[in-house]
């Protein structure tokens, strides 16, 4: 990911063009960046953000923000109430216990996670017998 003035590109190898491709993800608007290094990339992504907002001063437009942090969720009656359930029995209300999911999914994303091969360290469990030797 490359981050320039707020806005956030995503980029992807293109094997057909042996070139890098990339698009503004945070925007309604498209707005897409090439290179064939991380130097071309950040410049093309920094000349088509910049383009972007001076168009939409030429036009009077306020141009679009990043994320808002507001987000319209369809779960479904099930999940939803399952959620619903899950947020009242940890003293939460709904809008609360979500972004507490949502921020610890984030947060452990698939950038994150450990190969399915990779040997995980063992857990330590403290029992109560061990904490009585250990006083």
């Amino acid at each position: 990911m490359i981050e320039y003035k707020g806005y956030t590109g995503i980029v992807e190898f293109d094997s057909d063009l042996r070139s890098f491709t990339g698009h503004v993800i945070d925007l309604r608007d498209e707005i897409y960046f090439e290179g064939s290094s991380v130097t071309e990339l950040e410049a093309s992504m920094k000349r088509a953000v910049d383009h972007y907002l001076s168009v939409c001063a030429k036009r009077g437009e306020e141009p679009e923000r990043p994320f808002s942090g507001k987000l319209n969720l369809r779960l479904g009656t099930d999940l939803h109430r399952a959620a619903a359930l899950a947020a009242a029995a940890e003293g939460e209300s709904l809008n609360n216990w979500l972004v507490k999911v949502v921020e610890s999914a984030a947060q452990q994303g698939p950038h994150r996670k450990r190969s399915s091969f990779t040997r995980q360290p063992a857990k330590r469990v403290r029992t109560q017998a061990s904490r009585e030797r250990n006083k």
